[in-house]
This record gives C-alpha cells, structure tokens and sequence, in this order.
C-alpha cells in the first residue's frame, strides 16, 4: 500500500538535462541586488504570467508551449516551471528575452496533477469515497448570517455522521471477518470442509482453535489491520499533502468589516493540523471499539445463559462497561471542538490523539483475551447478532440527517439564495455518503456469502447469509437503478427539446456563412448538453430523497420481520413474491457488482487520460476541501496547493516589485482565487487574476455558498485590483460570474465563440474543433484580456534595497 503515497516525478524537461539540480538557490537578497542592477536607470520590473491548470492534470511543457522546461521552485509532488531560456529572465531586459513572449509577460506554470493522480495504486483512494462525500456536507451548508450556533450544531452533526461512516465501515468488516467466515462457515463442517483455509478452525478437528471465540479473536485482526491502515494512511497523507504551513498573519480585527470578510480570508482555513489529528484519534478508537464489541457481544451472550462461568460473566459485564465508557468519550471527543480558522492552529491535543486510540486499542486486547477463554461446550448457530447492530446505526444516521435538515433549512431561511435544494444540497450529499457507506460494506458483505455459500442466493435456505437488513438495502437497488433510468430519459429529453430550439439561433453567431445542418445540430447539442450541469440539484434531490426513504423501510421491514424480503413475501399475492424474489436476487448481485466497478473504474481512470477527465471534475471538488469532518478523506491537495501559490505571489512580487496576473483554468481557478484570498493587501494590490472555463459561480457558488456564494465573489471583486474571466456556452463547467450587484460585466467578457470559425475559412483551412471545456488560450481573446488586465495594474517601481527585501522574506518565513 505504500505505493499509494508516493506521486511520480513529473517529466521537467525535453532536453534530457537533470533537473531537480536546476532549482534556484539564490537567496531573495542576492536576487534583488541583481535584478534591480541589471535593471539601470530606474527601469520598471518585469511583469509575470502565474498559470495554474485545471483537471487531468497536464504537463509544464503543454502549459509554457516549449518542450525545455525547468523547475523554478518545489518538489515532484507540485512546483513551479519556467521555460529553460527564461530561468533569468528578471536579470534581462525584455528584447533580450527569447520566444513567443519576448513582449509578454514572464510565464511560470504551477504544475499540480500530482497531488490528485500518479500511479494507478492510487486509484484506491476511490474505495474512501464515501468518507470524502460526508467530508462535502461539510462545506455545503447555507451561509450563516449571524446563526453561529446553528452553524456550530450543522458542523457537530456532519462529525457525527462521518463518524457513523466509519463505524459502518469496520462494522462490515468484522461482519466479513467474524460472522460470515469465523462463525459461520468455520463452525459448519459442511462450508469448512471444502475450504483447506478453514480446516484449522472446523469443530470437527476438535483443536485449539474450534471453540467459536478463539476462531472470532483470530479473525479480528483483519478488521484491525484495516482499521490500522485507515489511520496509517490518514496520518501519512497529511504529512505528504496538507502539512504546508501558511504565511501566518493575524487577523485584524480592527479592519473595516473584518468580520465579515469571507473565510477563505483567514490564516488557518488551510491548515487543519489539529481537528485531523483529533478525528483521527477518534475515529480510530471507534473503529477498535467496534472490533472489541464484535467480539463481546455473543461472548457475553453466552456467558449470561443457565451454567455459565460466573466469572466469565462478571469479566464481560466489565468489558461491556468499558466499551460504553470507550464510546462516550469517543463521541465527546467528536463533539468537543470544531475547526480553528482565525488563526493557524499548529497545537496538537497530545494526550488525546496518543491515550484516546491507545486506550481503545487496550480494550480490544482484553476482549481478545476474553473471547479466547475456554468455552467447551460454545457452538456456533446461525448468524452472530449483527442485525440489530447494522440496524442502530442506520437509525442514527438516519436522526443525524434530519437533524442537519432542519439545521440547514434554519439557515437558509435566514439567507435565502441560490442555493440548490433549499438549503438541502449538505444533507442530500450525507444520505448519499451513507448509501455508498451501506453499498460498500453491504456489497463485500453479500458477495462473501454468496462465495462461501457457493453461488446460492443469500437468505435463502439453511446456507451463509449476512444480516437480514444488509439484503434488504440490496433489494431497494434495482428500485433506484429505475429510478436513474427515468431521470436518464426524461434529460435525455430536454436535451433534444433545448437542442432543436437552439438550431434557428447558432447561425446568428456566423452572419455570412452557408449553413450546415449537421454542423449546426453538433454545436446545438453540444450546448445542450452543458446545460445539463446546472440540472444536478433533479438528480442529486430525487436520488437522496428516495435512497433516505427506502432505507427507512428496509430497516422497518427488517426489524419487523427479520426475515429476508424473499422469506417476508411468501404467502403475499404472487406478483408480489415473485416481484420480492427476482429484487432480492437481483440486488444481492447489483451491490456485489457496484463495488467491483468502483474498483475496476477507479483503476481505469488512473490510467485513461479520458476517463480520468470525466470523474477528475468531482473528484477534485471533493478533494479540493480540508478535512474538516472525516480523518479518512482521501487528502486535501488545496492545503498544499493554496500555500504554495500564496508563497509564490508574495515572495516574487516583493522580490522583484512587478505586476502578476495569475491565469486560472477550470479547478486552477478556484485555487488561484483561494490564493489571492490569502495574500496581503500590499500583494493583492500588485496581482490581477484572469479566470476561463472556472466554476466559482457555477458550481462552487451554488454548492457552496457560504464560501463562494454571491457575498464572497462580490468581496473578492473588491478586494483584487482586477479581475477577468472568460466563458462559453459550450462548457458543461465553466461558467459567467453574475455579481449580485451588477458589476458582473466588469469581471466577465461576451461568451467566446466556440468554434471559433463555422465553416473553413483562411485562419481555419480545416474544419475547427467544438473545445467546449479546454483550449481556452488557443482563443485570439485570451492574450487580449491578459494584456488589458496588465495594462490596469499600475506601474510599479523597482524592488527596495536588498537588505530591506531580505528582511521581509525574513519575517515572513519566521511567521509562516
């Protein structure tokens, strides 16, 4: 598994030469003292072009335009590349420099892709998917309006249901490890015989490992281990990905509207060190605890019944106490603190992150030691009790939910906007997260039951079968496959509807040119499809809605009859037991079949640059937020990413006093607007940002908008000295800005005509290509907006004198 940590070195240079001995070493004194000597006579500073690329990842020659490139500053996971013949461009005059962008400004590339792809291993990451969508729900409440309690209580019940993921999680594990493959096949001579792996635990050989505990101590190391790895790889990721500490500086509260000024404004919003390591810590213990209670439970059941050990008895009501006292402090440690933004929070809870896990890890031990006390006369029958087990959590996630509803809907009642679903669109995605949750556990669950049982349909007959709420939650899918399919058609529809009306207007963008149906029906439907973006809230609500409605009568049908939905229907009318027969086994191979296509997709998309594009945009919205309520989140690359755009900015511009334009595309824009968020006012005022094909208002504005809703776009327009952004109709992610106050205009050019030409003309000898999402710089506008952006940034003067310089970098590196 550590193949999973380690990025791969991206391809520097064309040249063959050895980059990484090619980063700068010149302190930022001795850089100014040379730039401002080359620079005689008082001449102005260079001016730099910061270009930050979007989803899929791309390398730093396609991003420059040259095949020699070399790394300016960073390492192989991200860095910043210039063109090799522009690597001293600051101590040259601009008609000495060479290429396309003598005239231009100087052109750096922030090459990120390694923070999200690399080796295809790391297409494991998918597998915590469901962490990373709870994480979401994080960020996507209403905007607060002076309702901090309310805001406070939304974020605790997001922890919360996080929490239930991962107790979820371990739980399906243990029901693998323990009831399915220790309890129940192990303790059956007839499923023991046939498997040689199992020999050792049959009853029938009547050695020390066929007592039903000690088989279920033995299998709780596989739970274990993976509890282990979640927290290995929650705790290796964050040094490798988010322990980049910010330029820190205090808030002023003495500012006009200091208050108010939007979060991503705050020093600490990118570095969450100490909420990580504290959910790390419990989450952690609740997975030990867990382990631990899967292994007291039936002991205990056991011990209780008529001519049992009376010590053994009193061992395990002592364990039970343990377990409840375990998981009190666990939910308090959930519970106690939530992020510290205000400031950047390096202070780490050290006797909770060490004695909180520790503690829960003591415990299993001694339920291990408890479970493997002899027990001559123990046999296992039946299934472990899980039901109940998978059951309470379902209803507490299924209370915790509705809880965040009625906290969400307070919330955008106060501040009503465009949010999606009413407010509904966090606890739309947690229910989704804890569907996926239930498809993953459920679905090794049933596909474990169905091997060990040799192909039979789980539930049915006297064979392995998991519990009884697991088949119910595989019945519900084929109901919300349909479901899909109907939202499928009914889009499928309105494309067409939207397409045919748009056929009479694409001409008007091409006076003069002799019409082509098919021509026109393809930029037509193209534009159609774009559309379908903003349509997500008709799939994300209907899906939720349904998945929180047929989970709470999967688990009433399950409690009520505890029989599986095949057993239940008998006797019912006969269209209704077959309908009950063919969902059951149906779902019972549909939740098998989701998890082996997530694994098999997720390791096609690491290696298809295409298919890597067409789930890139969500993945990296979802790992583009800190991980503010599951520790087990595949890691936040903006907490690298943001610093190290900020450090750039900052340190180039009081190294060399020039203008910068920091050119966005796609999810690059949202971390270049992150970016200039976190810069000072002293560097904003020097700093022009150019954004294309962005989804700050599309997506990030309407998801979440207490953090890029109308308010913060309409302050960061404000706060940077300019900004322009570029869009077309033919981009499904892209988007115009629309400032609330009517100053959009100012900030977004006319819709770029794409294609660029209809037909073949002079500039386009063969037909010219849709570009819908990408290509943007290949579009004759994009130079001039960049030009006009750097013509209304003011003239700067040369840098300060280098000792003056050196002392800022100084003090910035001592505060940072």
């Amino acid at each position: 598994m550590g193949t999973i940590l380690e990025p791969e070195r991206p391809h520097h240079t064309g040249s063959g030469d050895t980059v990484p001995s090619t980063m700068r070493t010149d302190t930022p004194a001795d850089a100014s003292e040379h730039a401002r000597t080359a620079r005689k006579g008082g001449a102005p500073p260079p001016d730099l072009e910061l270009l930050v690329h979007g989803v899929g990842g791309t390398t730093p020659e396609e991003m420059l335009g040259d095949p020699r490139t070399s790394p300016v500053t960073g390492d192989e996971t991200a860095a910043v590349y210039r063109r090799a013949d522009d690597i001293d461009a600051e101590q040259r005059p601009p008609e000495d420099r060479e290429g396309p962008d003598r005239d231009g400004p100087i052109r750096e590339a922030y090459v990120w892709c390694n923070l999200t792809s690399g080796n295809s291993s790391r297409a494991l990451w998918l597998l915590l998917l469901p962490f990373m969508v709870a994480n979401l729900a994080h960020w996507m409440r209403p905007p607060a309006d002076r309702r901090e309690r309310t805001v406070r209580t939304y974020g605790l019940l997001v922890r919360l249901v996080a929490l239930t993921l991962s107790v979820l999680l371990i739980a399906g594990a243990c029901e693998v490890a323990l009831d399915l493959v220790a309890w129940q096949c192990a303790g059956s001579a007839d499923c023991a015989g046939g498997k040689s792996w199992l020999g050792f635990l049959s009853p029938e050989n009547h050695g020390w490992w066929s007592q039903p505990g000690r088989r279920l101590a033995l299998a709780a190391v596989l739970p274990g281990a993976l509890t282990g790895l979640l927290w290995y790889l929650s705790n290796r990721t964050w040094s490798a990905y988010e322990a980049s500490p910010p330029l820190e500086r205090p808030v002023d509260e003495s500012a006009p509207e200091a208050g108010n000024r939007p979060a991503l404004c705050l020093p600490g919003f990118w570095y969450g060190r100490r909420i990580v390591a504290r959910l790390r810590a419990a989450h952690t213990a609740a997975g030990f605890l867990t382990i631990a209670a899967g292994l007291t439970l039936p002991t205990t059941t056991y011990d209780r019944e008529p001519g049992g050990s009376g010590l053994q008895d009193t061992a395990g009501w002592a364990l039970l106490t343990l377990l409840c006292a375990g998981a009190v402090t666990v939910v308090a440690v959930v519970c106690y603190r939530g992020r510290s933004e205000s400031k950047v929070d390096g202070e780490l809870d050290r006797i909770t992150i060490t004695a909180l896990p520790g503690a829960a890890l003591a415990v299993l031990a001694l339920s291990v030691l408890y479970a493997g006390w002899s027990r001559p006369g123990w046999v296992s029958t039946h299934q472990l009790p899980g039901n109940e087990a998978f059951c309470a959590i379902a209803i507490g996630e299924g209370a915790l939910i509705v809880t965040m509803a009625v906290c969400a809907l307070v919330l955008h009642r106060a501040a009503p906007g465009r949010t999606p679903l009413y407010g509904l669109a966090g606890p739309a995605v947690a229910v989704l997260a804890c569907g996926l949750g239930a498809v993953l556990a459920g679905g090794v669950a049933q596909r474990f039951a169905d091997w060990l049982d040799g192909g039979g349909t789980p539930g049915e007959g006297p064979g392995i079968a998991p519990p009884v709420l697991l088949t119910w939650l595989a019945t519900a899918i084929p109901a919300l496959l349909l479901v899909l399919v109907v939202l499928l058609v009914i889009f499928t529809v309105r494309v067409w509807r939207v397409r045919n009306r748009l056929l009479p207007t694409i001409m008007d963008g091409y006076p003069g040119e002799r019409p082509d149906a098919v021509r026109t029906r393809r930029i037509a439907a193209t534009i159609a499809r774009a559309g379908l973006t903003d349509s997500a809230p008709w799939i994300v609500g209907p899906v939720a809605f349904l998945t929180l409605l047929f989970g709470a009568l999967c688990v009433t049908a399950a409690w009520v009859t505890d029989e599986v939905p095949g057993r239940a229907a008998d006797g019912a009318p006969g269209a209704v037991d077959a309908a009950a027969q063919t969902a059951q086994a149906l779902g019972s191979w549909l939740m098998g079949l989701a998890f082996l296509m997530l694994v098999t997709f997720a390791r096609r998309a690491y290696r298809s640059p295409s298919a890597r594009r067409t789930i890139g945009i969500l993945w990296d919205v979802g790992t583009f937020w800190p991980r503010a309520a599951h520790p087990f989140a595949p890691p936040c690359y903006a907490e690298r990413a943001v610093p190290d755009l900020t450090w750039r900015m900052e340190t180039w511009t009081r190294e060399h006093g020039g203008r910068l334009v920091i050119s966005g595309h796609s999810q690059g824009s949202v971390l270049a607007a992150a970016a200039v968020w976190q810069v000072d006012h002293r560097t904003r005022g020097q700093v022009a940002l150019l954004t294309y094909g962005s989804p700050l208002e599309r997506l990030y504005g309407r998801w979440f908008p207490a953090y890029f809703g109308p308010t913060q776009l309409l302050s960061l327009h404000g706060e940077v000295r300019c900004w322009r952004n570029l869009w077309r109709y033919t981009d499904p992610i892209g988007g115009p800005i629309k400032l609330p106050d009517g100053s959009g205009p100012e900030v977004d050019c006319d819709a770029l005509k794409d294609p660029l030409a209809y037909g073949r003309t002079t500039e386009h000898p063969l037909p010219a290509p849709i570009l819908g999402h990408g290509d943007y710089q290949a579009d004759p506008a994009f130079d001039r907006e960049r030009a006009g952006l750097l013509a209304r940034l003011p003239e700067q003067t040369p840098p300060p004198a280098a000792e003056e310089a050196a002392g800022q970098m100084s003090s910035g590196r001592s505060s940072g």
